[in-house]
């Protein structure tokens, strides 16, 4: 064993050790809200496991992975639906899980999203630790963990390994690490299209770091001018490395449906998503006041709305560091703004974590028993409204 991997483990080692109540809190919400699923199924003689892994995009992701691309559902009314929509790093690794004895595509999915979803939560951690100190990072965790629509975390869905990739990735630039940044920022776009959010604060901030280091004038001391490419190159290479997962997938659909760079908008279209900025949504809650009962559904949607734009403002005041902000502000416009199936758009802001750190730091700041009787009362009615979430409609 080399000295340099000798260093290495020890410190992954104290990572772990520093991460371990986050991690520990996250499992036993993710567990709650398995055990309210199961018992809210049992009792409407459903199966939770086949909520979790067989049912709405899990059975597209499943059918790429078993069968590769080129299936597709044409409805009564015209729309095409392409599996071509989505995005293939969680089917690569559903195929490369069911090569293990045992394990079906649907199996694997879970097992990946189980998996991806702890890092996930280590990866919020890091990042709000990193900024805030280890007690926010907790508090962070805890609150990705008991959002309302969080039982998606443990679905066979690729938002929690988009989330993990994005989360390792914001937090290798606020220390740093350029190559690691922008491999991660390609993985991250060959998951899920909002990928483009973290290529955006990749680049955003190497560029205001060039922009830095121009203004500050050359480095002084003898031994600077050595030193100082090193870091330049290497940013300039991890903001390279970012985009390529997102674009390669992009032009791939292209050239696969012969329709040019822009294919991949007419497959998504066929699916009636849509960049609108908001027109279509703001369509949508306007017509919830034509009635009484449904006008209490529209009120909620624009408090909703109103409470993401006043988390993001004070996410600004409190100067969170700059790829924080342009990976939330992007993944939230991305959400608000699309013309897609307007039910799936709480969990389209599930990666948005940057946005908890106001919340992370006012629950930081209360007593340690009175901030565990908040969260556990939290974690009960996220896991309740879960099992009914799934159970209902659920997500598209």
């Amino acid at each position: 064993m080399t000295d340099l991997a000798m260093r290495a483990s020890p410190a992954r080692s104290e990572a772990l050790r520093r991460a371990a109540p986050a991690l520990l809190g996250y499992a036993a919400v993710r567990a709650l809200g398995l055990l309210a699923l199961t018992l809210w199924s049992a009792a409407r003689d459903k199966d939770a496991y086949t909520l979790l892994t067989a049912r709405w995009d899990a059975l597209w992701y499943t059918r790429v992975a078993e069968r590769g691309y080129g299936y597709e559902v044409r409805l009564p009314n015209g729309d095409v639906h392409s599996n071509l929509a989505f995005f293939p790093l969680l089917p690569w690794l559903e195929r490369l899980g069911a090569q293990l004895p045992s394990l079906s595509y649907a199996d694997a999915g879970f097992v990946v999203s189980l998996l991806a979803s702890l890092a996930a939560a280590w990866g919020i951690f890091a990042v709000a630790d990193h900024v805030y100190g280890r007690r926010v990072g907790v508090c962070a965790v805890l609150l990705w963990a008991v959002l309302p629509v969080g039982i998606v975390q443990s679905m066979a869905y690729s938002e929690s390994l988009f989330t993990a990739l994005a989360a390792w990735s914001l937090y290798a630039v606020l220390t740093g690490r350029w190559l690691t940044a922008g491999t991660l920022a390609l993985l991250a776009g060959l998951t899920r299209p909002v990928g483009l959010a973290v290529v955006a604060a990749v680049w955003v901030t190497g560029i205001a770091a060039f922009v830095r280091e121009r203004s500050a004038g050359p480095a002084s001391g003898v031994d600077a001018p050595a030193h100082a490419p090193g870091p330049a190159v290497r940013r300039v290479l991890g903001m390279l490395l970012a985009p390529l997962g997102a674009a390669g997938y992009v032009l791939w659909v292209g050239h696969r449906t012969g329709k040019g760079p822009l294919g991949y908008l007419d497959v998504q279209a066929g699916w009636r998503n849509g960049f609108d900025g908001g027109y279509a949504f703001a369509r949508f809650v306007g017509e919830k006041f034509t009635s009484f009962p449904s006008a209490l559904a529209g009120v909620g949607l624009i408090v909703g709305v109103g409470l993401l734009i006043w988390l993001y403002v004070v996410c600004v005041r409190q100067r969170q560091p700059l790829p924080l902000l342009v990976y939330a502000g992007v993944v939230t416009a991305l959400a608000l703004c699309a013309s897609s199936y307007f039910g799936s758009k709480p969990r389209l802001l599930l990666p948005a974590f940057p946005l908890l750190l106001p919340l992370a730091r006012s629950l930081a700041g209360l007593r340690t028993r009175r901030s565990a009787l908040v969260m556990g009362a939290v974690a009960v009615a996220s896991a309740v409204y879960g099992a009914f979430w799934l159970n209902g409609s659920g997500p598209p």
